[in-house]
């Protein structure tokens, strides 16, 4: 089955340079992405529950954004993180790029909800 892209918007009450640091950092990814993060270069090795996922960083800009393609995925895949403003409001907004096989969007969206819930929690937003 086809994996397509799919893109989330989230309101983080935080400022950019804080959160790219949530975003890019092993202390800052184990809080709130994965139980345990580690970079040798530029590849992370993320743990849960025991298992480690691999993924390449494949493209930063500092306190704007940050994109990793897992080693499982296949190359015209990745998940970003994208730091916007809200010129209006103020507001930093956080744009989460990801793929999933059509049937499996849905799941993949309560997830990264939880996740963005954990990093709202961490982050004091």
């Amino acid at each position: 089955m086809a994996r397509s892209a799919f893109e989330l918007e989230y309101i983080i009450r935080s400022s950019p340079t804080i959160l790219y640091n949530f975003l890019s950092t092993p202390s800052g990814l184990a809080q709130w992405f994965s139980d345990t993060c580690d970079i040798n270069g530029s590849e992370y090795s993320f743990g849960w529950n025991g298992n480690i996922e691999k993924a390449t960083l494949i493209e930063s800009v500092e306190n704007e954004m940050i994109r990793f393609q897992w080693d499982s995925m296949e190359d015209d895949e990745y998940f970003e993180f994208l730091i916007e403003r809200n010129e209006v409001s103020n507001d930093t907004i956080l744009v989460v790029t990801d793929f999933a096989e059509e049937d499996d969007i849905e799941d993949q969206i309560l997830l990264w909800d939880s996740q963005i819930k954990r990093l709202r929690q961490q982050s004091g937003s």
